[in-house]
């Protein structure tokens, strides 16, 4: 059970003290017949490993070694005027370190290229988390050859997967780390548990340094903006133009009320609705998007979006609800059947606020006069003044008088009349004026209170 270790020089007798000494019970291993021999290798160098004489015994001291009966030891050196060795060997030798060296950078620079966030808590959800280098090689390396798009938060690319060969649209949206990107980690992957025929799929999300990458299915139409204001693209008739407001319509319901939690959009707009390969309307882009349950209040006070489709409650309070989404959607209707921003720098002062616009046509009882002109007379009249004065209904400055997005359904499907309503009723000067008059915003007149009585009636 001890265990010493020597080492000397030849032709010196062995030294009494060893170089090292332990105990050590080896009765655990030695259990039955054993060999004793020596073993050894090499490493990255050509090495040759000899064992030129040894004793041992089983009980008591092994004989000792007589040096002269002991081979010679062999060459380990090239012979003299060997000048190719002499020559060759340290050339190999550098070379070989150049090679290693090489390597690990190589490795070095792989690793920094394609480095992650990645924390423990990330592994419980799985497939969605995407490897920054497959989304990397999806991409070709996001190059601008593969941009769909730019918005306010980030750039678009298209990509294929190399294992599924499927097609894919990349968000990259710069990210700063936070206290809450666990949760918001989880309300990505909760939205990515959505499914809805008229919702583009959140397939999963990358987090690298400072930018998130959400990972979409493909649209290969594009976005409805495009279609709206784009020179390179065919004018949508008001067929196609109708059902894709429908379909945003049934997403948003999707949303608000029949999925398992409530989720606000925050972002709808018309170059966030994409269309497939039949043009259908899919609402996208859930990077702003906030979930929360059935029943409560959501908690949310940071003023996100675009201008022009922000409903006047949230400048003030910053808190987004599944009505302020109502009147994005409303903004979203008008901007379709004019084929016009919501805010146009641009236009004539009278055009300047789309929303307004309309609704002082409404009262000159001109409002099919801002019906898009490449329409043309190839459109249903009934279904673009619905269309029309819906919008401005769902856009009302007063909260409590837009519809939900049932209503909207039902409204849109035909299944409820819309209320009969002024256009003096849904303007802001109006709101004012009320506010002004020292009347709450809650109480409305006669007229209001009919036609709040009216909307209500179409609803759950």
């Amino acid at each position: 059970m001890l265990l010493n270790v020597t080492l000397a020089s030849i032709q010196m007798a062995k030294p009494q003290k060893p170089l090292l000494s332990a105990i050590i019970d080896l009765s655990s291993v030695l259990t039955g017949p054993m060999y004793v021999g020596f073993s050894s290798s090499t490493g990255s160098l050509l090495t040759s490993h000899y064992i030129l004489g040894w004793s041992f015994n089983m009980n008591g001291v092994a004989q000792v070694l007589n040096y002269s009966l002991l081979p010679s030891l062999p060459r380990v050196r090239p012979k003299r005027g060997s000048k190719a060795l002499t020559i060759s060997l340290p050339l190999a030798s550098a070379g070989l370190v150049l090679i290693v060296a090489g390597v690990v950078a190589f490795i070095v620079r792989w690793r920094i290229k394609y480095a992650e966030v990645l924390e423990d808590w990330e592994l419980q959800y799985g497939p969605h988390r995407y490897s920054y280098k497959d989304l990397y090689e999806a991409t070709k390396g996001f190059e601008d050859e593969d941009l769909l798009g730019i918005g306010g938060f980030g750039k678009v690319y298209k990509g294929v997967l190399q294992t599924s060969k499927s097609e894919i649209a990349v968000k990259r949206v710069s990210h700063e780390s936070r206290q809450g990107m666990r949760e918001f980690v989880a309300e990505i992957v909760s939205i990515g548990r959505l499914r809805h025929r008229n919702l583009v799929q959140l397939l999963g999300y990358c987090r690298r340094k400072g930018e998130l990458l959400l990972v979409y299915e493909y649209m290969p139409n594009g976005s409805l903006d495009k279609f709206l204001y784009g020179q390179d693209k065919p004018t949508l008739d008001w067929a196609t133009r109708f059902r894709i407001i429908n379909g945003v319509a049934s997403g948003l319901l999707y949303l608000h009320e029949d999925w398992e939690q409530v989720v606000i959009h925050r972002d709808i707009k018309a170059s966030n609705v994409l269309l497939d390969h039949e043009l259908n309307g899919r609402l996208g882009d859930f990077g702003l998007a906030r979930l929360y349950d059935h029943g409560t209040v959501p908690l949310t006070t940071r003023v996100v979006g675009t201008m022009g489709y922000l409903a006047p409650e949230l400048v003030r309070t910053g808190k987004a609800a599944t009505i302020t989404d109502v009147f994005a959607f409303g903004i979203f209707l008008v901007e379709v059947a004019c084929g016009r921003r919501p805010v146009d720098p641009t236009a004539d002062e009278e055009k300047l606020i789309l929303s307004d616009w309309v609704l002082k046509n409404w009262q000159k009882g001109s409002i099919l006069e801002t019906t898009d002109p490449r329409l043309g007379e190839a459109y249903a009249v009934e279904e673009v003044e619905l269309v029309l004065k819906l919008g401005l209904l769902c856009s009302h400055p007063l909260p409590t008088e837009r519809p939900s997005m049932r209503q909207v359904v039902r409204y849109l499907e035909g299944h409820a009349p819309l209320p009969e309503l002024s256009p003096t009723y849904l303007s802001f000067g109006a709101f004012v004026q009320r506010r002004n008059d020292g009347v709450d915003g809650r109480i409305m007149s006669n007229t209001s209170q009919v036609a709040t009585t009216s909307v209500l009636s179409g609803g759950r």
